[in-house]
């Protein structure tokens, strides 16, 4: 028997299901012996967000393996398979080897997520949460049942039912596919019905998604609110953040947000506890919203795994995303969330050098010219727009950090 989490999050038990270890999967006998009795996390998915998980694992002690799409994937330091997340028999030879399964994104497809079930393994967060990260119409149906805000919507399946939203709503919405948008694409602002036609077709054809359309909200700034939910319930929340987006991917992270110390960061924090209590998440949760030109705060989007919002945390909280993630799939008590500075700021790496140059050849420069500054590489190669990492600075004077996440983000963008 190995140690194992009871899928009920009651602590740690010993499980006698057999773990077969396919050759695929295998990992050197020394590692195999010396991890014998740690938990091991499984992570489907190799992006970033995984081997940001890696360093926080090892502290702790616990085994991380990743399944990653490919061989140069940034968290192949740690991959124990390669292979295609959407492969039933790949997936479940994988996780095989694993006390419990998180993910570095929400696409592996529901039937793939319900074998894994089906066969006993802890899946965290489970198929009947990932389900409202993966389709928006679900997601946003699912939400106003459960009386939360959002903006108002309408699923639409032709350019007849576009046209009567647009009309109602001041002659413009926000057209969405209901499934696989990511960093604004599936994404269009419209004003006429004829924008999405193409979007039509393809759903008419069965080659495309459903869409949904929404009011155009008009908000003063973007914020997000981090929580950590474990399976036994308990939850910890961070301090609610400003978003700044640039051409639909996020560029930098103020936290915490501005002028958010009363009402607004009790709405957001309620409203983000009650999303993880709702839908039953475990692990880390973010919550996109509006605060809007009219006092609203309204929910934009979900993600059920650590968020490009959190990254701050990183260097500017007591305990980061990342390891909470790793604590609350295991169901270990909850690390604190408190700010280790009066302010922390993000800034992405996006597109990196066009000069032929890699990162790592302007951190001479950059490291004796920002000290404090914090350089996260995710090991990806440069390409327009392409996020390839971070930049995360802490301290007292809020135009003194974002002066120097800014200047030392700009180190690894040559024009």
């Amino acid at each position: 028997m190995v140690a194992a989490q009871s899928s009920d999050g009651g602590g740690w038990r010993g499980r006698s299901r057999r773990r077969s270890r396919p050759a695929a999967c295998a990992s050197p006998a020394t590692s195999r012996d010396r991890s014998e009795h740690m938990p091991r996390v499984g992570v489907i998915g190799g992006g970033q967000l995984a081997r940001m998980m890696v360093p926080e694992a090892l502290e702790l002690g616990i085994d991380l393996h990743v399944l990653a799409e490919s061989d140069d994937s940034p968290a192949s330091i740690s991959a124990t398979a390669v292979g295609d997340y959407r492969d039933e028999a790949m997936v479940l030879a994988f996780a095989r080897t694993v006390d419990v399964v998180t993910f570095d994104h929400e696409h592996v497809p529901q039937g793939v997520l319900r074998a894994l079930e089906a066969e006993g393994i802890a899946v965290r967060p489970g198929p009947d949460a990932l389900l409202y990260a993966q389709d928006k119409i679900l997601m946003r149906r699912r939400l106003q049942e459960l009386g939360l805000p959002v903006p108002d919507w309408a699923t639409v399946a032709n350019a007849d039912e576009l046209a009567a939203f647009l009309a109602d709503h001041g002659g413009v919405g926000v057209v969405k596919t209901s499934r696989g948008g990511y960093d604004g694409k599936g994404v269009r602002v419209v004003r006429s019905a004829g924008e999405v036609d193409d979007w039509f077709a393809a759903a008419a054809d069965g080659d495309g998604p459903e869409l949904l359309v929404e009011e155009l909200v008009n908000f003063r700034r973007e914020l997000a609110q981090l929580v950590a939910r474990r399976p036994s319930g308990d939850i910890a929340a961070w301090p609610v953040v400003e978003t700044v987006q640039k051409d639909g991917v996020c560029a930098e992270v103020i936290a915490p947000a501005r002028g958010a110390s009363g009402r607004i960061a009790e709405v957001a924090e309620r409203i983000a506890v009650a999303v993880a209590e709702g839908l039953g998440v475990t692990g880390v949760l973010a919550v996109e919203l509006f605060e809007t030109d009219d006092d609203r705060i309204l929910i934009n989007e979900l993600a059920m795994r650590p968020h490009n919002s959190g990254h701050w945390t990183q260097n500017g909280s007591v305990t980061s995303q990342f390891e909470q993630h790793v604590r609350a799939v295991l169901d270990l008590p909850l690390g604190a969330t408190a700010p280790v500075a009066e302010w922390s700021v993000m800034v992405n790496v996006l597109g990196g050098p066009t000069d032929g140059s890699a990162l790592v050849d302007h951190y001479p420069a950059m490291l004796a010219q920002h000290p404090a500054a914090k350089m996260h590489a995710y090991g990806k190669t440069p390409r327009p727009g392409r996020k390839l990492g971070h930049v995360n600075v802490v301290g007292d004077d809020l135009d003194e950090v974002v002066y120097a996440a800014r200047a030392a983000a700009a180190f690894f963008t040559t024009l």
